[in-house]
């Protein structure tokens, strides 16, 4: 007789922030291979990381990161805040993002790493209502079908990269139980 494995809630959560680090490397796949074959950065670890001088050059995480944090300590940050608190908000936006869809997909009956799809096309809607919200994206109808096409195949790319990592750590043994 075959005993099923069935996650605990923290090992849904644990394995969700697991699969979305895995999940935004696949997304950042995408994007690197895009821009490389554009005639752009070729290694990948240097493209991953470059390097942000300035708030003027920040990306759109790391401008959300520096609004919470000026917030909180009501400080403004120093041009020196940009890379690191960009990277940490692109990592942790990726991250985190999985750890609900960990908690959802390990309550379904039937999990099926196909669900990535919807997760990611649902954490790509999620920007273009949000960020336009705070003023850092203008609202989804004004940018070209190419712009918004490719922003979504990167994100179906993280969805599906975060739902197949999630299906093969629930199958390990310290997130879950036997039944």
């Amino acid at each position: 007789m075959r005993t099923r494995k069935q996650l605990t809630p923290l090992g849904a959560v644990g394995a969700g922030l697991a699969a979305g680090a895995i999940g935004t490397v696949c997304m950042d796949t995408v994007r690197f291979l895009r821009q490389r074959r554009a005639g752009g950065e070729h290694n990948a670890l240097r493209w991953e990381f470059a390097p942000v001088r300035s708030w003027q050059e920040a990306p759109d995480p790391g401008q959300v990161g520096k609004r919470l944090a000026e917030a909180f300590t009501l400080r403004e940050l120093p041009d020196s805040a940009a890379f690191p608190i960009s990277t940490f908000m692109h990592w942790a936006y990726g991250v985190g993002n999985a750890a609900g869809y960990g908690v959802v997909s390990a309550s379904l009956r039937k999990p099926h790493v196909l669900h990535g799809l919807p997760f990611g096309a649902l954490v790509w809607l999620s920007g273009y209502v949000v960020l336009p919200i705070a003023g850092l994206y203008r609202p989804i109808w004004t940018y070209d079908t190419k712009t918004l096409g490719d922003d979504l195949t990167a994100h179906l790319a993280y969805g599906v990269g975060t739902s197949s990592a999630f299906w093969l750590l629930s199958r390990v043994s310290v997130f879950s139980r036997q039944l």
